[in-house]
């Protein structure tokens, strides 16, 4: 099957801007993006091996890049894993790939997928929006970035329920024009 690339990254720079900055789910986003550092890096990947391979060069472009030039890197998947139940299997081969690169405590990662539903939640449930996006995504993620920028941010543990909140109070036409891969 043949991608359009820029079509994929153009829909996963749209659900960033619209969805996770324009709703504020993370309110640490915006000034990144404002910034021109978050890369947006689409894989033609359609097994776990060329995922997995694509996955640490984009670890390792992300550490070779100085913070200012880039932030932090959305891995999106068109072509593979769009059973939710697959992408959180895989999501156990990304954890083993940061153990044995030696990146715990560098990098991690946040999730997103079209279909994502938290444990002892109904697919249906509005607090599912909160992570669902227009392809999988795997969030790269500096850990010292997030560090620095907790520090200054009061109350985090508030941002699930807040987001949560945002997403529920959504109208249905809202819901649709926001997630219309749905």
């Amino acid at each position: 099957m043949s991608i359009n690339l820029e079509q994929v990254e153009h829909q996963t720079r749209e659900w960033l801007e619209k969805v996770v900055i324009g709703l504020n789910l993370c309110p640490f986003a915006a000034k990144p993006n404002r910034n021109k550092q978050i890369r947006i890096a689409v894989t033609e990947a359609d097994n776990e091996e060329q995922l997995l391979e694509f996955i640490l060069q984009e670890f390792m472009h992300l550490q070779s890049t100085d913070v200012e030039e880039l932030e932090t890197t959305l891995v999106t998947i068109p072509n593979f894993l769009d059973d939710f139940m697959d992408y959180n299997l895989f999501l156990d081969w990304v954890d083993a790939l940061i153990k044995q690169q030696d990146y715990e405590g560098e990098f991690q990662i946040a999730t997103f997928h079209p279909d994502y539903c938290f444990a002892g939640t109904h697919p249906d449930d509005d607090e599912n929006l909160t992570n669902r996006s227009p392809y999988p995504v795997i969030h790269l993620i500096r850990e010292a970035s997030m560090e620095r920028v907790l520090k200054h941010y009061p109350d985090p543990e508030a941002i699930p329920d807040n987001n949560i909140e945002r997403v529920s109070n959504l109208t249905d036409e809202q819901k649709r024009a926001l997630f219309p891969y749905l």
